[in-house]
């Protein structure tokens, strides 16, 4: 017990020793973390915007070169805000113009993405270096480009940047500008010499990356510079992909879709094996996994609209899977029509459109198995995929398919009814 006593002791004398030490540390620390904090007053005033505030701080004698905790100064705030008054009043009191924050972005980079009036000139002539790149490789011409800073990719081109340099993606500014739409920068770039048949490592060009994201103008555009409609997105190292048109109906895109068969894309190619026919069916009711949910698409032409286009132009109500899904337990995707597709989805609406544009409900898959045979679940219910449309639709499918004659008993190649 007396033991007990002394040790306790012995620990209130020490804490009373080092307890004037922890204050004087905790007080010093607070300390730092004010005198921090007031040393950036000037980069906070910038990034709320408020210049009068600015102003005061800087006729006290504030530090310009004041950088926040992620390394923002007063000139990036400036930069991003498209601020040209502050930005040449920051340039003239000697604010650093290539001054980095902890990510490694310049105050050039968050001109070159807000595209105020004027700053990336102003940046530019006060020395600030326009061929760095960001950690993945985006020049500040790529940046600018995928903003739509039409006057920004101007003034970086003037100054020599690269107008086909490329990022870790071996993507380029055509690339970027097309993908998110920008019309204006697109010509822009073209006129400035632009690769428009320039590819990723995986194929994807600028008119790849337009397609997808249902870019229309931007599409015709750069087709407009002779590309082949009809080329499927091709790579080194693998197997050819969708071409245009299917692309576009995959992202269910069909005015996209549309504008491509109006300059002359083949409605019945298989790139891939399957053709844009057979893409609506799984774009409209995703039987696999990799396809649900659906895209969200664009534009004002639906997918039945779309189908009856595609016939219009040419394309074969009839037309059959070259190469699809098969194996055990699968149901045979190779040798099917748009209409035995559309039974495994049950699918209604689309049935009865197919077969007004005069499909055969009668063509078989490669396996034999028919719509019937597709609406009623076979291979679906063996391999465990998740498959589309409910019980009351696949009846409802039968029920019709039966009206049309088809006999209900028929066995396919497997022996399966």
């Amino acid at each position: 017990m007396r033991t007990l006593q002394m040790i306790v002791k012995r620990m209130g004398l020490l804490l009373a020793l080092i307890w004037p030490v922890l204050l004087t540390a905790a007080a010093a620390a607070e300390c730092g973390r004010d005198g921090a904090a007031d040393a950036a007053l000037v980069a906070a005033a910038a990034e709320s915007g408020d210049w009068s505030r600015l102003q005061q701080l800087l006729q006290a004698g504030d530090s310009v070169q004041a950088a926040q905790a992620d390394g923002m100064t007063a000139l990036h705030w400036a930069a991003l805000h498209g601020s040209k008054d502050v930005v040449q009043q920051l340039l003239q009191r000697g604010a650093a113009v290539d001054a980095e924050n902890v990510y490694g972005v310049r105050p050039l980079l968050l001109a070159c993405e807000s595209g105020g009036a004027g700053v990336v000139e102003q940046l530019l002539g006060a020395g600030a270096d326009a061929g760095v790149s960001g950690a993945g490789g985006e020049s500040m011409l790529m940046v600018a480009a995928r903003a739509g800073r039409v006057q920004a990719v101007r003034s970086l081109l003037a100054a020599g940047v690269p107008v086909d340099g490329r990022d870790r993606n071996q993507q380029t500014a055509l690339m970027w500008a097309a993908a998110e739409g920008h019309v204006a920068v697109v010509q822009q770039l073209l006129e400035a010499g632009a690769n428009v048949g320039a590819r990723t490592a995986a194929g994807w060009s600028a008119l790849f990356f337009a397609v997808r994201e249902g870019r229309t103008e931007t599409v015709r555009l750069l087709l407009s510079q002779g590309l082949d409609v009809n080329a499927p997105r091709t790579s080194d190292k693998r197997p050819p992909g969708p071409n245009p048109l299917l692309l576009a109906v995959l992202n269910g895109h069909f005015d996209t879709a549309a504008a491509l068969l109006e300059v002359g894309a083949d409605p019945n190619a298989q790139p891939t094996g399957h053709g844009a026919l057979h893409a609506v069916v799984w774009v409209r009711r995703p039987v696999r996994g990799d396809g649900d949910p659906p895209p969200v698409g664009s534009g004002r032409l639906g997918s039945l609209e779309f189908v009856r286009l595609l016939v219009q132009r040419g394309g074969d109500v009839n037309l059959r899977v070259r190469q699809g899904v098969s194996g055990f337990a699968d149901f045979t995707t190779t040798g099917c029509t748009a209409f035995v597709l559309a039974a495994q989805t049950g699918d209604l609406l689309l049935l009865e459109l197919l077969l007004e544009l005069g499909a055969d409900p009668r063509i078989p898959n490669a396996d034999g198995a028919t719509a019937v045979l597709a609406a009623a679940g076979v291979g679906d219910l063996g391999s465990g995929l998740e498959a589309a449309g409910s019980e009351t639709e696949a009846i409802a499918v039968i029920r019709r398919l039966e009206a049309l004659g088809l006999d209900l008993n028929v066995a396919d190649e497997n022996g399966e009814t």
